[in-house]
Parts: structure tokens; C-alpha cells; sequence
């Protein structure tokens, strides 16, 4: 017993609570800390970005905002860790991966697409979808309902799941916390369009790089609990096509692992957005969502299982 609540085992300890919390509580409905920074982020963005800027003065602009919203965070976050130890410590990470992660959630609403779908319910299904997705969701169809939303849990999952263990795994609360501030600034800042293209491409591009990882860890996640030989050739022959680095592997492995087919021409406010098709040959439909959000549940229970794995390994090889 002793040796299970060693330092070694502190990293699954937060992480077993982080969930639980998660499972418990779920998102909070009021006065979460991200509803805050992503407010305190459209205040600061309106006061650099509300008038047309050259290039050059919109990518400084840009960058000087994402360094103002995250370096307090690292500052703040790095003290914290500093300062505080064994059980006062472990409550806190416990705490900061509970409002990083959104697995319930993430079910939530994804069930909320899928049980309209089920019952033939499509208008009802069309605005759910609205809630998670940016496409024109009354131009969708019922299978295009549930490929959005099928789609968005398998990304998702990847960014508010995988990647928040990930990042407490190697930097602590201020690894969890900063990859959840930028992923937060790119979802906001994040689009090619003449107000963000400049502006918010350093959020986008450190994205990027802090997801490079994690994404890849969770297309493996997904290859392993799924279709395995589909999802590996879709990750090798698809993601590349896709526009994103990242969800590219994500998108690809997970379509695969389900056998469904994903991508394909999309209706977006814009206009209609022609995307590469992902995974197999199957139509999406309300099975296909609640697949989804089996493979990221299945697939979290395997990270715990492996990170338990690994602390028993350095335990043992510690000599304890």
C-alpha cells in the first residue's frame, strides 16, 4: 500500500481523480475558468484586432496577445507547483486536469446528436449538431448530421481528452493548463479569413506544435481499439490529404478504426468546403456517433491502464 501511494503512482493517482471528478461533476454550467479566459481573450482581441492591420503588425499583434493570455498562466502555474506538496499538490493538479478535460462532456454532447437521429428527430438533430460544429448544419442530411458529428467527437477527444493527459504526464499543472489556453486561443483565433489569417496564426501554429504528439498517441489509441489494419492504412494513405497536421492522423485513424466514412464535401455559412473522404465505405449515422464516443472512453481507460503499467515499471526498478 505504501509503495502504491509513492511519488511514483502520484501521476495515475491525479489522473484516475482528474477523471473521476470529470465523471462526477462533469463540465461546469457556471463560472468555468476557460468561459473566463476565453472572455478575457475576445476582450483583448477587440482592443488589437478591431481595425484592419498590415501583415506584419497583425502577426505582432497577434503574438503579443497569445504571450500576454499564457505567460501569466506558466508564471502562476509554475509557482503553484512550487510551493505546494504531497497531498495539497496532488489536489490541485487533480483539480486543473478536471477543468482541462471534457470526456463527459465530450458524451454528452454527442449523445445529444445522436438519440434525435435515432428517433428520426432530424431538426432537433440539426441544432445540436450547431452547438459543436461550424458547419451550415440545416444543409445537412441525416447521414451528414451524424458524420459531423462523429467527426467532432474523434477530434475532439484528441484535444480535450488525450492531449490534457498527455501534457500533465510530461509538464504538470503548467503543462495542462498552457496546452489549454493555447487549443482554447486557436479555436477562437484560428480561422483563414482576413480578421484572424495573421492575427491569430502564432495560437495556431503553437497549437500545432504542442498537439504535433498527442494527436499521434491518440490516432495509435484509436488503431489499437478499433478496426486495426483499416485504421492503420487509413492513417498512412489519408492524413496527409487532410488540411490539418494534426487531425489529419486523428481523423484518418479513428474513421478507420469505426469503418465509416468521413470528410467529403461540406456545407459551410461560406460556401461548400471539399474535403478529402476518410475511413472506410460505411455511411454515418447515430451508431456511428455512439461508436465514437466508445473508442475515446475505451481509449482512456487504456491510458490509465498504461500509465499505471509504467509507474508500477519505475517503482520496481526504483527498488521499491
Amino acid at each position: 500500500m505504501a509503495a502504491f501511494l509513492s511519488p511514483f503512482f502520484a501521476p495515475f493517482l491525479v489522473c484516475l481523480l482528474g477523471l473521476a471528478l470529470d465523471r462526477l461533476l462533469g463540465e461546469p454550467r457556471r463560472l468555468h475558468p476557460l468561459a473566463g479566459f476565453g472572455a478575457l481573450a475576445s476582450a483583448l482581441e477587440r482592443l488589437l484586432n478591431s481595425a484592419p492591420q498590415k501583415a506584419w503588425r497583425s502577426l505582432i499583434l497577434g503574438t503579443l496577445a497569445l504571450c500576454s493570455l499564457v505567460l501569466p498562466l506558466l508564471l502562476l502555474t509554475i509557482w503553484l507547483s512550487a510551493v505546494l506538496s504531497g497531498f495539497w499538490l496532488l489536489l490541485v493538479q487533480a483539480t486543473a486536469l478536471y477543468f482541462a478535460l471534457s470526456l463527459r462532456g465530450l458524451a454528452e454532447h454527442g449523445l445529444a446528436v445522436a438519440q434525435p437521429l435515432q428517433r428520426g428527430e432530424l431538426n432537433l438533430a440539426r441544432e445540436q449538431v450547431s452547438r459543436i460544429v461550424s458547419r451550415q448544419a440545416s444543409a445537412l442530411d441525416q447521414q451528414g448530421v451524424a458524420a459531423a458529428a462523429t467527426e467532432s467527437m474523434l477530434e475532439n477527444g484528441a484535444d480535450a481528452v488525450f492531449a490534457s493527459l498527455f501534457w500533465f504526464l510530461v509538464g504538470g499543472i503548467p503543462g495542462v493548463i498552457v496546452h489549454r489556453a493555447v487549443n482554447t486561443l486557436d479555436a477562437m483565433w484560428g480561422y483563414r479569413n482576413p480578421q484572424f489569417l495573421y492575427f491569430g496564426r502564432a495560437a495556431a501554429r503553437l497549437d500545432d506544435v504542442m498537439g504535433w504528439l498527442p494527436a499521434r498517441l491518440t490516432a495509435l489509441t484509436y488503431t489499437l481499439l478499433g478496426n486495426r489494419k483499416l485504421a492503420w492504412r487509413c492513417w498512412r494513405q489519408q492524413a496527409s490529404q487532410w488540411d490539418s497536421p494534426n487531425a489529419g492522423p486523428v481523423m484518418a485513424a479513428g474513421a478507420g478504426a469505426l469503418n465509416v466514412q468521413l470528410g467529403g464535401p461540406s456545407p459551410y455559412p461560406q460556401g461548400v468546403k471539399q474535403r478529402p473522404h476518410l475511413g472506410g465505405t460505411n455511411p454515418a449515422s447515430a451508431d456511428t456517433v455512439q461508436a465514437a464516443i466508445a473508442l475515446v472512453r475505451h481509449g482512456t481507460w487504456l491510458w490509465l491502464a498504461v500509465i499505471f503499467a509504467i509507474s508500477g515499471l519505475v517503482a520496481v526498478v526504483a527498488g521499491l
